[in-house]
């Protein structure tokens, strides 16, 4: 059996508003639970002393806020701020508390275009892929930071190539890996971008395009075994009107 969590009874009359997301929170589990799944998020817009005086007004949780403040006037960092946070909840296991802490220094330890770019990976991997589509497209307008490397923003088209294919926009993931191999070379792009041209093109314009490159012969023969072999697998029932009617209801809602 798992182990029971004993929560605070304290819940705030007032919410602590988290202007940047539009949230409301109440309670300090509350709290830890927004700083464990938005570590990419947070920095000094929470991590201050109106949260201080919430935690202390609201919670009466004096001791911790008392804490905070120290670690404040002696410019901690947001690290150690969080950690002080979570521990002091007690919701989380050590183990969990260490995962955070090294994703923390992760983040601490990389330029603001890679903190982007693990945010927009955290919302692809959620789920949320037009948010990520958002993020990777306003990494790849803006001046490139030559820091990264070229490869850095290979892999942010070879993203957005994902992101657009989970939402079965084929046609612009093609585009997509395509650009991101031109720039990366790296085999599973162009991989994935036949995939993709194999999902959108007619058949007479995708067979004519495998014949430009002997490289997409091979690679197309590999996509077909795979394609045979997950087939397998599915669902015989499902037909291919139910896959494209889905298909168009997942467009629908997620434009």
């Amino acid at each position: 059996m798992g182990s029971l969590i004993l929560c605070h009874k304290k819940k705030a009359k007032h919410p602590y508003e988290i202007a940047r997301v539009h949230m409301h929170i109440y309670t300090i589990e509350e709290l830890c639970y927004y700083f464990c799944n938005n570590l990419y998020l947070v920095d000094y817009t929470i991590v201050n002393r109106k949260l201080c005086d919430w935690l202390e007004d609201e919670l009466e949780l004096y001791d911790l806020a008392a804490e905070l403040r120290n670690q404040l006037e002696h410019n901690a960092s947001v690290e150690q701020f969080l950690l002080t946070v979570l521990s002091y909840a007690s919701i989380y296991s050590m183990a969990e508390i260490t995962k955070m802490h090294n994703v923390l220094e992760r983040l601490r330890n990389q330029n603001e275009v890679e903190r982007e770019k693990y945010k927009a990976d955290n919302l692809l991997n959620s789920g949320e892929n037009a948010s990520a589509i958002l993020i990777y497209q306003s990494i790849i307008h803006k001046e490139w930071d030559d820091s990264v490397g070229k490869e850095f923003y290979g892999r942010v088209y070879a993203c957005l190539g994902a992101a657009y294919g989970r939402m079965f926009f084929y046609e612009e993931a093609a585009h997509m890996y395509e650009k991101g191999f031109e720039i990366c070379q790296e085999p599973y792009m162009l991989k994935a971008f036949l995939y993709c041209c194999y999902r959108y093109l007619p058949e007479a314009k995708y067979v004519k395009m495998l014949s430009k490159e002997p490289v997409y012969l091979m690679l197309d023969a590999e996509l077909k075994e795979e394609l045979k072999s997950a087939e397998s697998q599915m669902n015989p029932d499902i037909t291919d009107e139910a896959y494209e009617r889905w298909k168009k209801e997942y467009r629908r809602t997620n434009k």
